[in-house]
């Protein structure tokens, strides 16, 4: 099978990666891709959000399936163009990637079919949410309604930080059309678990949990970024966790969405809060997240091309879908300075001897070099089988990578440690 995938970044390299393992897959396209993918998949200089440049191109090329893998071009209608041409994809029509496309939407869905989340107001206009924040208490969440790059939440400590907050996404519109309307919502407290499912729009079947670090910084630390390393599985998700989320989040969000007449088949994202009042949705993403993919895909045991497959067609089942019982842990190695302004230009190089996988997430070429290209430029991610033995390989692994200006965190998976002991 030819086999296309949209998408640039680390998340993109860890599918292609899985996926070159099923027997089925003769070639991989990557739209745009990286030159670190050059390896895994042929890059094509098509961007995620040209449609009609992806459309002619899996037409041309006679593409048999199609992975549509980030957020953009799923809420512009990449699969409804590609189906309309007869391509079958994995990933949601538009009419159900707006439960990312829209947080009001998203919240609003939650509200009228009794799942838990937080609670909240949403403002179309500047001065009415400026004068909800009088009475709001302290601290709250600010968020842009459409997509922002996974950087359109603000969790502001004092009024002074939240009217900032509306000001910048409503009058400065710092994240553009994205920040017209804001949704203002409750701070909720408890450890975070992100928790991505497979589903064909009835079947429901969760993959491994994982823990994000969003923070630039140790400690959690500095600013929001799309997330610096990951480790997986998540310890604070337990059986009885995972069993309570299945019943009041999981399956009747699906429900919902076919209530509405906007089935979802693809990869959903759950991001969860697990609060004292028990488990509540953070977010909905309708795609894999990045970087939780890096840690979650290498510890899949099937066929992940079949799996998505079956998505697709409506024929999927539990047993499809096997996790080994080991332990992954992700470091995403960026530019100095992100996620602020950074320069880029900086040759990468590998030590021989890695026994972990490079994700490259903003890499190029030049004159024949690997250099870095963007403010995450690679995961780089080991398996072993306890958390500990992970988090020690990977940092192993990172020392053996080079760049100038190489920017990580020191304290992936410790908060996990700390939690599994």
């Amino acid at each position: 099978m030819k086999i296309m995938v949209v998408g640039g970044g680390g998340r993109e390299h860890a599918i292609i990666k899985k996926i070159k393992q099923s027997p089925a897959v003769e070639e991989i396209y990557v739209l745009p891709g990286n030159a670190g993918m050059n390896k895994d998949a042929v890059c094509v200089n098509i961007g995620a959000k040209d449609l009609d440049g992806i459309v002619n191109f899996a037409k041309e090329n006679k593409i048999d399936y199609a992975i549509v893998a980030p957020d953009d071009p799923l809420v512009l209608g990449a699969v409804d163009r590609l189906n309309e041409i007869g391509i079958p994809c994995f990933g949601p029509k538009a009419n159900a990637a707006i439960i990312e496309g829209s947080k009001i939407f998203s919240k609003n869905l939650m509200k009228k079919y009794g799942i838990p989340t937080a609670g909240y107001e949403v403002f179309t206009e500047m001065e009415p949410a400026l004068k909800y924040l009088d009475s709001s208490s302290y601290p709250t969440v600010i968020k842009a309604d459409g997509l922002a790059l996974g950087k359109g939440v603000v969790i502001a400590m004092n009024k002074e930080e939240a009217i900032d907050a509306v000001k910048s996404m409503m009058e400065d519109r710092m994240f553009g059309d994205s920040g017209s309307r804001v949704v203002i919502e409750e701070f909720l407290t408890g450890p975070e678990v992100s928790v991505l499912a497979f589903t064909d729009g009835k079947t429901v079947v969760p993959m491994i949990s994982s823990m994000d670090h969003k923070r630039a910084l140790d400690n959690d630390e500095g600013l929001n970024t799309g997330g610096m390393g990951t480790v997986a599985p998540n310890p604070y998700y337990t059986s009885d966790v995972a069993e309570q989320c299945m019943k009041d989040i999981f399956l009747p969000t699906i429900n919902a969405m076919n209530s509405e007449g906007r089935t979802f088949k693809g990869c959903l994202y759950f991001g969860l809060m697990l609060t004292p009042k028990g488990p509540k949705v953070i977010e909905y993403n309708c795609r894999f997240g990045d970087p939780e993919t890096q840690v979650v895909l290498p510890l899949l045991e099937s066929d992940l091309l079949e799996i998505m497959m079956a998505c697709t067609n409506g024929t999927l089942t539990t047993d499809m879908v096997k996790f080994s019982d080991k332990h992954a842990c992700c470091v995403i190695m960026a530019s100095g300075g992100y996620p602020k302004s950074y320069k880029s230009g900086f040759e990468i190089t590998a030590e021989d001897g890695m026994t972990a996988d490079i994700y490259f997430a903003g890499a190029k070429e030049t004159d024949g070099k690997l250099v870095t290209a963007g403010g995450r430029v690679l995961g780089v991610t080991a398996v072993d089988k306890d958390l500990e033995s992970a988090i020690a390989k990977a940092y192993e692994n990172v020392k053996k990578v080079n760049f100038e200006g190489a920017h990580y965190r020191k304290d992936i998976g410790k908060r996990a440690m700390a939690a599994s002991k």
